[in-house]
């Protein structure tokens, strides 16, 4: 029986789950939300991108995805992590950052309210939506 391979495609999908790219992303978001604040926007940005590529690199090229495709999370990730949670999952850092620049800490809240609800918004609905890419 030949093996399947897990492609690029599915590597970028499935690293979002993993342990440490999680770390990095909430780390890097917290951090770059206190350089928001102080009006360090270049320092911020840095943070905010340069550790998450290279954790995304990092996990895609030498961590074995299989078991996170075949549990739980992997399946609902398939099935409901679409470009468009994606990008509500973006809007909320801007909302984030937005807030962090005006001192705003409610503003800043709600960002992450926006991005914890695209994180849960699949579920309580049917398992039966197919992932559209």
């Amino acid at each position: 029986m030949e093996e399947e391979v897990m492609t690029r495609t599915e590597k970028l999908l499935y690293h979002q789950i993993h342990p440490l790219k999680l770390l990095t992303d909430i780390s890097s978001c917290l951090g770059s939300c206190v350089l928001v604040w102080q009006h360090q926007l270049v320092a911020a940005m840095l943070l905010a991108f340069l550790p998450a590529i290279v954790a995304s690199v990092l996990i895609v090229a030498l961590v074995d995805l299989e078991a996170y495709k075949a549990s739980g999370y992997g399946n609902y990730v398939r099935l409901y992590m679409t470009r468009a949670v994606e990008a509500q999952r973006m809007t909320g850092q801007i909302v984030m950052w937005a807030g962090a620049w005006h001192h705003a800490p409610l503003v800043m809240v709600l960002g992450s309210l926006v991005i914890v609800l695209a994180w849960l918004s699949g579920f309580g609905r049917s398992g039966q939506r197919a992932r559209a890419s």
